[in-house]
């Protein structure tokens, strides 16, 4: 059974830096891409970033350009976000998750399986 398990949430300052961590069980991370998403209290979930099947090619939400990193370690199966600058608007529930049409990565959800159980990440003073 393919199954995510994310971590490293927790409560940060605004301008401080977290990174998550995504577990992969069941599944090698080069045969999917994978999605990280976040709800945020009372809105739908959304995209924040993606990384392709290969690696290579890595996608971000405008809300994360020029803050977050994402990454892949295959060998540890693990797919990480680096997030700095933290703002009040990136608090939410952050989810990992496979692309299972596109091997690029899409910031729709629609296309992803395997949803972890989350991690929560609170950005206040």
């Amino acid at each position: 059974q393919f199954q995510f398990v994310e971590s490293g949430g927790g409560w940060v300052q605004p301008g401080g830096s977290l990174t998550l961590s995504c577990s992969a069980s069941g599944l090698t991370l080069n045969q999917y891409a994978t999605g990280w998403f976040r709800r945020a209290p009372g809105k739908e979930r959304e995209g924040v970033s993606t990384i392709s099947r290969s690696g290579a090619v890595t996608k971000y939400a405008d809300s994360a350009k020029g803050r977050f990193t994402i990454s892949k370690d295959i060998n540890n199966k693990t797919v990480y976000l680096q997030m700095n600058s933290l703002q009040a608007e990136d608090t939410g529930v952050y989810y990992c998750a496979s692309d299972l049409k596109y091997t690029l990565g899409s910031l729709q959800e629609t296309t992803y399986a395997y949803w972890g159980q989350g991690t929560q990440v609170t950005v206040s003073a």
